[in-house]
């Protein structure tokens, strides 16, 4: 996943896009492009060997700004005014209340003409 997403131009170091293999060392920010997100990580130290990633947090500083979290969660509100998804296409009784409504909408407006 993480070679497809630097292919793709999502993840950055210190502001360049940045291929698969290359290295970071202590210092660098990283920022990853994820589910409409730009997270913001810096690089404290490196680890002598693998580890698991209950301890990655000793090598990493997530610097990621709260805003985008807040951003994210109104596009899901934005979003669910919206069909469901998996709902499928309006029924017959769906087009017909929008009909209904749209044709008082009209009928509102010349009234008020």
């Amino acid at each position: 996943m993480a070679t497809q997403a630097c292919k793709k131009g999502a993840v950055r170091v210190n502001g360049d896009v940045v291929k698969p293999a290359r290295d970071v060392y202590p210092g660098d920010k990283i920022t990853l492009r994820k589910n409409q997100i730009n997270y913001q990580l810096e690089v404290l130290d490196l680890p002598e060997s693998r580890v698991g990633a209950k301890l990655v947090d000793i090598y990493r500083r997530d610097t990621t700004p709260k805003e985008a979290f807040e951003t994210n969660e109104m596009l899901k509100y934005a979003k669910s005014y919206y069909r469901k998804k998996g709902v499928g296409r309006p029924t017959k009784k769906d087009r017909r209340d929008i009909e209904d409504f749209t044709e008082s909408s009209h009928d509102e407006q010349d009234d008020l003409l």
